[in-house]
């Protein structure tokens, strides 16, 4: 009986005790901001596109800012506009999404908006019957690829406002009557062409109770399961800018932060998120194809301006979707309305060649803190990637990568922020029969959704 007795007490405390345990490990799980599943389908198109198109490809040296001197409507007269021409590039450099700048700094409007004169509808394109917006959406859906759209709140040179919205002294409208147009043309492009996968503010916007337009509760109701860049700061898909428009996004970097400042659209010094930050709210790294010229490449000007290297592209790839970050290419329309051929062949080429440079040879999956990868011989291993399932929060603190040489296992690489996808590239490209991934530290029980070796 007393033995009995003992083991009933030493089962009740062993379950005790695991129940306490499990208890630890839910709470700290709970604690994790998690992605909406919208975050998780934008995290997994990895690649986007965004196109300028505006005043300043007809005006090269027009400044939105000086105030009043905005090119007439007539100015803007493309012969040759091809939308799937522009999805088809983008697509051919691995793009899953596009975003069309219907509206940039210069307030010109890319749909025949009702809310002021200066749009389409008062030039010459198309006799004042075409709507870019309404063919740029065709297109993506035509071959697709996800539409987006950019229309800033927060500058408008036709209306003399400025970041993050406010109007300048001696403009035509008030900030009342400017705050009414801001989300008189937002209702039109939320909802005139159809479900959009991401929404560019691009500079942030003024809250409600610092004098700006209601964005917010417009955003719930007309387009709610978009991402959003630089947004309101309870928009509940929200991303981040990374700090810089070089396609180079910091490390580490989390998916996670304690907020933005709505009235910028990011956090100072907040470039790398936070590690069990409060929302999630991962980063986007932008950068443009073209090199100098009008507002650091993102226009066309001419076809002398230079443009970024293969070899850069390709860098840019790693500094941004291998440091758990969306890549966003910016792509250049001509006067003409066609991406130039240059342009093209670079998308091209970057599209065939990532597909190569980073091939992956095997892969494996599992959770807990050490993941292994049989290659079954030794290969040529030149990188590793790994990616946590961040449906489940993202656990992972600080790891060890490790190879096996048939004989010794050899530390290859390590760091801390995984989220979506970290790829690591070897320095020296070298033979392993196996690779081990080691979790030394996280919030919880890390789950791997991909463990990855990339090879010949």
């Amino acid at each position: 009986m007393k033995n009995e007795t003992m083991i009933k007490h030493l089962l009740k405390a062993t379950m005790l005790g695991f129940a306490t345990f499990s208890s630890i490990i839910v709470a700290a799980q709970d604690k994790l901001a998690l992605p909406t599943l919208a975050h998780q389908e934008w995290s997994d198109a990895e690649i986007g596109a965004i196109f300028h198109f505006d005043m300043p490809t007809f005006k090269p040296n027009y400044n939105w800012r000086v105030y009043g001197s905005h090119p007439p409507a007539s100015v803007f007269n493309p012969s040759k506009v091809n939308t799937d021409q522009w999805i088809a590039a983008a697509k051919a450099g691995g793009a899953k999404y596009a975003v069309l700048v219907a509206k940039h700094g210069s307030g010109f409007s890319l749909w025949p908006t009702a809310a002021h004169a200066y749009s389409v509808k008062n030039s010459p394109w198309k006799s004042g019957k075409g709507d870019l917006v309404k063919d740029f959406v065709e297109s993506c859906k035509k071959y697709g690829v996800r539409p987006g759209i950019y229309a800033s709140a927060s500058t408008n040179g036709y209306l003399w406002a400025d970041n993050p919205g406010v109007v300048q002294k001696g403009g035509p409208v008030d900030q009342k009557t400017y705050n009414e147009i801001v989300i008189q043309q937002l209702t039109e492009l939320w909802t005139n062409y159809g479900k959009l996968f991401e929404i560019w503010f691009d500079g942030g916007v003024i809250p409600v109770s610092e004098g700006g337009p209601d964005v917010d509760a417009l955003l719930k109701k007309l387009q709610p399961d978009a991402v959003v860049f630089q947004g309101p700061d309870s928009a509940k898909n929200l991303i981040r800018w990374i700090g810089n428009e070089d396609g180079l996004a910091p490390y580490p970097n989390w998916s996670t932060t304690n907020g933005i400042d709505a009235t910028k659209g990011f956090k100072e010094n907040d470039f790398s998120g936070v590690p069990g930050g409060k929302i999630w709210c991962p980063g986007e790294t932008d950068f443009p194809l073209r090199t100098g010229g009008f507002q650091g490449g993102w226009f066309w000007v001419d076809d002398t301006q230079d443009m970024i290297s293969k070899e850069k592209f390709l860098d840019n790839y790693i500094t941004s979707v291998g440091r758990n970050s969306n890549m966003l290419i910016g792509i250049v329309v001509d006067s003409s309305g066609l991406v130039p051929l240059k342009d093209i062949a670079l998308l091209k080429d970057f599209g065939d060649a990532v597909k190569v440079k980073y091939r992956q040879i095997a892969t494996s999956s599992g959770r807990g803190k050490e993941i292994l990868l049989d290659l079954g011989k030794k290969q040529l291993l030149k990188g590793v990637v790994i990616k946590e399932d961040i449906a489940k929060g993202e656990r992972i603190r600080k790891y060890r990568l490790e190879g096996f040489n048939g004989q010794n296992w050899k530390t290859i690489g390590g760091g801390s922020s995984v989220g979506h996808k970290r790829i690591e590239m070897l320095t020296k490209p070298s033979r392993f029969s196996k690779i081990k991934l080691i979790l030394l530290n996280s919030e919880g029980t890390p789950v791997i959704k991909e463990l990855g070796a990339i090879g010949e």
